[in-house]
């Protein structure tokens, strides 16, 4: 499956794609150096972060990324010219032993290594990776220029000034950032001294509902979830870890749940 992009000249730079068109039809269109700044700053970029650009173009989101806040990085792009150039800038900067670039399609790379993915994409592209992007680790995270996931609202935005943007009317741009969440919807068994309580979660995106049921009675709890951690309203701090969920913080209200320990059930009942 080949995708036409939409390739942006600073270092965001992913690719618009549109089924059905030849990647010549698409035009090359810059993007202004304080919005890809602010993608990077919204991600929190650091030295220990590995970071995916998603249709990379001349490569300068990933250039900048290892260049100015030490991170290592790959772009992926389909236009091999593209790829080349992307190459030589890296030398030319500095930073061909952290920066690299791979003619790939984005459909094709394997995300998992990836602490922060970056794209430019149409809101369709968007939606076809989503379920991908979900699957990364807990914590990843997301940051698209412009364009977000549907149904899964982003964790932060801002509105960046873009006086020099070449396309649309609107000479402003936004920029979303998504942490992906644990997985954690369904049934789980307390465990030591919690042993016969059940804790369910309904999960959507980042957000959830859930009820602790034990003999003495039960309790509503719902929140957000940020990585490995749901966030509890009242007082309550939930950390996920792989098939264990365990109470981290607990006060207020929540207090008694302080050390409840959860394992994920193997059925839809913990008998």
């Amino acid at each position: 499956m080949r995708f036409a992009r939409t390739l942006l000249a600073l270092p965001l730079l992913a690719c618009a794609v549109a089924r059905g068109q030849q990647a010549d039809e698409v035009p090359f269109v810059v993007t202004p150096d304080n919005v890809t700044l602010a993608m990077l700053q919204l991600a929190k970029v650091g030295p220990e972060d590995y970071l995916i650009d998603l249709g990379s173009g001349d490569g300068r989101i990933v250039i900048t990324a290892a260049r100015k806040y030490g991170a290592r990085g790959l772009g992926v792009e389909l236009v091999a010219d593209l790829v080349a150039k992307s190459r030589e800038a890296a030398r030319a900067a500095g930073v061909a032993d952290k920066a690299h670039f791979r003619e790939q399609d984005l459909f094709k790379t394997d995300l998992s290594p990836a602490s922060v993915v970056t794209m430019y994409l149409l809101p369709e592209v968007n939606l076809q990776l989503r379920p991908r992007l979900l699957q990364l680790r807990p914590g990843t995270r997301l940051v698209s220029h412009d364009w977000d996931m549907g149904e899964w609202e982003p964790d932060r935005s801002v509105v960046v000034d873009a006086p020099d943007k070449t396309v649309g009317l609107e000479k402003r741009s936004k920029v979303h950032l998504w942490i992906v969440p644990a997985r954690v919807d369904g049934t789980w068994c307390g465990t030591g001294k919690w042993k016969g309580a059940t804790l369910r979660i309904e999960q959507k995106f980042q957000k959830f509902r859930a009820q602790v049921a034990e003999p003495g009675g039960a309790r509503d709890l719902d929140g957000r979830i940020a990585g490995n951690v749901l966030q509890v309203k009242g007082g309550l701090a939930l950390t996920a870890d792989g098939a264990r969920i365990k109470a981290t913080y607990a006060a207020g209200k929540n207090s008694a749940l302080k050390n409840a320990t959860f394992t994920r059930a193997r059925g839809q009942s913990c008998k």
